[in-house]
């Protein structure tokens, strides 16, 4: 065990690390590499789903920024500086944009990537960050100089190899969990466009087709004919109304005065912000508020199956979350309690399909935001109780499945949170708690 600062590991050739290309707007609208900015850096995950992609022809120009497997990846700029993730093997190659700095082992035998990856959570990279942080009076920022500067405590290559192995495997079933989530969703997404969006029931049984894939029984409560309304062709006996109609309530929340720290209670009563809402289940929040800071503020407790909106800010606006337990939110959210007939998949999703014109309503102001009067009376279909349960029937068990994926990353990454620091530090070794770990992987 040694520790060293970056510059000596760069110096040995061991670690590389780089910032990103400074993009011009002409560069960007292409087919090609996608542009990984630093909000589509989540802890210890990346997404690409909204990113920009160059113009092909300008890969060969990029070739220094491109991502390789293995990298670690760090934004470096604002309030999010800090935040890690990495390149998994089977990731696409992005480039990185200047906000990011990539960490790349050159030598897994002297510096194993998968270490890499866990210290960029340690306590050790975490202490010094903070005081580079707190040594200026401008928006938090880390250097390429200030990453020289960082010192690792490196174990012996075997026991750098175990522990990433070990933490490794929390890593991979928590992501695994989430790409399972996402196909689940995705499954009851699917499910919604067809029947309330595309009408592909209608549209089979009107052209003599039995409708692909539903059960004779679900089959039959689709019409074979539709009928004229101010949102354009409907299936007959399906009405026009407003997301108000589908909702036995439609509540705001509030916030406590900060100033009155009684107000605020660890483990009492979950209060959720916009920022926590990324349309999944909401099974515990950053903070939480007293008994007495519910009566004080305008805050309601909500039940579990409340469905939360955002209402106010870019990027969150328009964003959904699913109470699992009872709990309340801020004034920024909205809080819809579904009709028992209409349920809560079909009001998620359809708050989801609208989500682009609502935030449309919105664009104008300075201030992205929409207030719950336009929430209300946003115009949307209202099937017969019949199909919305039906629905219902097909897709809770989707959702609940995903609560429950959602339930165990949280508890392995809460082992996983434990062990990383006496693994890193060597002040615990692999060998003593591998059979616990692989209890509950």
């Amino acid at each position: 065990m040694r520790t060293v600062s970056f510059q000596t590991l760069i110096d040995e050739g061991v670690l590389q690390i780089g910032d990103g290309h400074r993009a011009k707007l002409e560069e960007l609208g292409g087919s090609g590499l996608p542009f990984l900015r630093s909000e589509f850096v989540d802890d210890r995950h990346i997404a690409f789903d909204d990113a920009e992609c160059f113009r092909e022809e300008l890969t060969p120009k990029l070739k220094t920024k491109l991502s390789r497997p293995g990298d670690t990846v760090i934004t470096t700029k604002g309030n999010s500086t800090g935040r890690a993730a990495y390149v998994r093997q089977e990731s696409r190659t992005f480039v990185y944009s200047p906000h990011l700095s990539f960490w790349r082992s050159l030598d897994d035998g002297k510096l194993h990537s998968g270490f890499l990856r866990e210290w960029a959570h340690s306590p050790e990279f975490i202490d010094q960050l903070n005081g580079m942080k707190d040594s200026t009076d401008m928006a938090p920022y880390l250097s390429l100089t200030d990453q020289r500067r960082l010192r690792i405590t490196v174990l012996e290559p075997n026991e750098q190899l175990a522990a990433a192995r070990l933490l490794g495997t929390l890593d991979d079933k928590i992501e695994l969990n989430r790409q399972m989530n996402r196909t689940l969703e995705e499954l009851a997404a699917v499910t919604f466009r067809s029947w309330f969006v595309d009408f592909d029931p209608v549209v089979a049984k009107a052209a003599g087709r039995a409708p692909l894939g539903l059960a004779p029984k679900v089959a039959g409560l689709f019409s074979s004919t539709f009928t004229d309304s101010k949102l354009g062709p409907i299936p007959l006996g399906w009405q026009v109304g407003s997301i108000d109609e589908l909702c036995k309530k439609i509540e705001s929340g509030g916030t406590p005065a900060r100033n009155r720290p009684e107000f605020w209670s660890e483990n009492e009563i979950p209060w959720f912000k916009t920022g926590e809402l990324f349309d999944c289940p909401l099974i515990s929040s950053e903070e939480t508020i007293s008994q007495a800071g519910l009566r004080d503020s305008a805050c309601k407790l909500w039940k579990p199956g409340t469905v939360l909106f955002a209402l106010y800010a870019s990027p969150t606006l328009g964003r959904l979350g699913v109470l699992e337990v009872d709990g309340t939110a801020n004034q920024a959210c909205a809080a819809l309690v579904p009709k028992d007939n209409v349920g809560i998949q079909f009001v998620f999703f359809t708050l989801q399909n609208a989500r682009e014109d609502l935030q449309r309503v919105s664009a104008g102001a300075a201030q992205q935001n929409i207030n719950q009067k336009i929430l209300r009376s946003h115009a949307t279909l209202v099937p017969p109780t019949t199909i919305t349960q039906a629905f219902e029937n097909i897709t809770a068990p989707l959702y609940r499945q995903r609560v429950h994926n959602t339930r165990e990353s949280r508890t392995l990454a809460t082992l996983r949170d434990a062990l990383l620091p006496k693994l890193l530090s060597g002040e615990m070794r692999v060998k003593d708690i591998e059979k616990k770990v692989a209890a509950v992987v």
